[in-house]
């Protein structure tokens, strides 16, 4: 039997958006004037927006930025020569462009003129752990939902910079836009937030990172609920129902007018924690409760920090009005990100070895956190290479040393320090501070990734091994990855 015709009437009955109106380009010459305040050199499109001059591609628009150190104009010929297709400069030039006074001011137009144009539900993470893959996440849950009407802030693009870049190349047809924070000091997540107005903002959680700047983890987490304060009337807040600075965290997002979601194993919490069971992958078969709603699904990221992330995910995609369905797809198939969690499977004597790589970010909570999924992850031997943590300030060397407890707890067989911060921790393991410690761990002190590189060398890496590989990402330990991967 033959099919039957599609008839015209019925192509005629798709359904319309209005979204499918908008321009296709991302931005036109004129547009771009009129929203930065600037003169169009004559008539052009750009199908993105970017400040490195190494990251250009055909038809980007090239931002050239000034700093207290560089200025984006010195950089003009190689984004032109990478195939921008004009630029935003504060001086002519011979190529196309869009004359301001300020370079760096037109980018931040540019981000509020692009919020405004769209109709975009946005979503905004910060949170002292997990936020940039809570943030990737959220994103892969709602991108296939809205079948790749999605748009997030990449890579860790979360100040004063990359919010307002990521804005600004966001797509006007875009139904969600996903945007993570993060801060240094008290009151540059209000500013970011001013810029987003997000309908939900997010805090994964509340740990010890950056307190060398904010003194406690009391104003860390009142700086972290900066956030609520840029949500758009009627916003959510998501907040950790678990955290100690719960009760803190609520009161910032009711004085904002916000309507709270909480994620969380407390009795109390949105959504709540039922089961979780581990699965032979690492990850875990999660069953959790939603306002009366029972959700099962597979988190396939390892660790229970994950299970937590993944409630929090799936809190900002209720309130975001994405489908739960899509997000539990989306969390059964992520993988680690680069620097992040990412599991390469490196040469060894006799076969292969698994390295982690969590060199990009560390505090004191992830530290814990991943050393304890080490200890979780069947090896022959478990290795742990831990660069030091930074921006700890007076509490610097009491955090390392503490460390010594989960490397014990985790069972590791060898672990390469590397920092000057490291010294206490070292301090302590060879003094066997615990009987946990008793028996002695092998560890080697080094001052960078050079040393710790031809360190792991000299112990020599086995078949069956497990590394991990943490760090914050100053200490340069992404090079030690880079190095043990290259060689398959």
């Amino acid at each position: 039997m033959s099919a039957r015709p599609l008839h015209h009437s019925a192509l005629r009955a798709w359904p319309a958006d209005p979204r499918d109106r908008l321009p296709l380009a991302l931005w036109e010459a004129q547009v771009l004037a009129e929203r930065v305040g600037g003169t169009a050199s004559g008539d052009f499109q750009v199908s993105g927006v970017e400040i490195d001059s190494r990251d250009v591609r055909s038809g980007d628009l090239f931002f050239a930025l000034k700093g207290e150190t560089t200025d984006g104009h010195r950089f003009l010929d190689k984004a032109f020569a990478n195939g921008a297709a004009a630029a935003v400069v504060d001086r002519p030039i011979e190529w196309p462009h869009i004359l301001v006074e300020d370079t760096n001011a037109a980018l931040e137009n540019l981000a509020a003129a692009s919020r405004d144009r769209c109709s975009a539900v946005r979503i905004g993470v910060t949170g002292s752990v997990g936020k940039t893959g809570v943030k990737e996440a959220i994103f892969n849950a709602l991108d296939r939902s809205s079948r790749g009407q999605a748009h997030r802030s990449v890579r860790s693009y979360n100040n004063h910079v990359g919010v307002p870049l990521s804005l600004a190349r966001m797509p006007a047809r875009s139904c969600f836009g996903v945007f993570e924070m993060g801060m240094n000091h008290a009151g540059e997540i209000e500013a970011l937030a001013a810029q987003v107005r997000p309908a939900v903002a997010v805090i994964t959680a509340i740990a010890p990172a950056h307190i060398e700047n904010l003194g406690s983890e009391e104003a860390i987490a009142n700086a972290k609920a900066e956030i609520f304060g840029g949500l758009e009337q009627g916003g959510t807040a998501i907040v950790p129902a678990d955290s100690p600075h719960f009760r803190r965290l609520c009161d910032h997002a009711v004085k904002a007018g916000a309507r709270i979601m909480s994620f969380g194993r407390a009795d109390h919490a949105d959504v709540r924690l039922l089961d979780a069971i581990p699965s032979a992958n690492g990850g875990a078969l999660v069953t959790a409760d939603l306002a009366g709603t029972r959700l099962c699904f597979t988190v396939a990221e390892p660790g229970e920090h994950w299970i937590f992330n993944a409630l929090a995910v799936m809190a900002a995609v209720k309130a975001a009005g994405g489908d739960l369905g899509s997000a539990g797809l989306a969390l059964a198939e992520m993988g680690g990100l680069k620097g992040r969690g990412a599991r390469h499977r490196i040469a060894a004597t006799g076969g292969n070895a698994v390295l982690i790589d969590e060199s990009y970010n560390a505090n004191p909570a992830s530290m814990r956190a991943t050393l304890r999924q080490l200890g979780q992850t069947p090896a022959t031997r478990r290795i742990a290479v831990l660069g030091a943590m930074k921006e700890l300030g007076d509490f610097t060397d009491r955090f390392h040393a503490q460390l010594a407890e989960p490397l014990a707890d985790a069972q590791i067989d060898y672990a390469i320090l590397v920092g000057e911060e490291m010294h206490p921790l070292a301090r302590d393991l060879g003094k066997g501070a615990s009987e946990a410690l008793a028996g002695g761990l092998g560890f080697a002190q080094c001052d960078g990734p050079a040393e710790a590189i031809a360190a792991l060398e000299e112990f020599g890496i086995t078949a069956g091994d497990t590394i991990l590989v943490k760090g914050s990402n100053s200490v340069g330990l992404g090079r030690l990855v880079s190095h043990f991967t290259a060689r398959n």
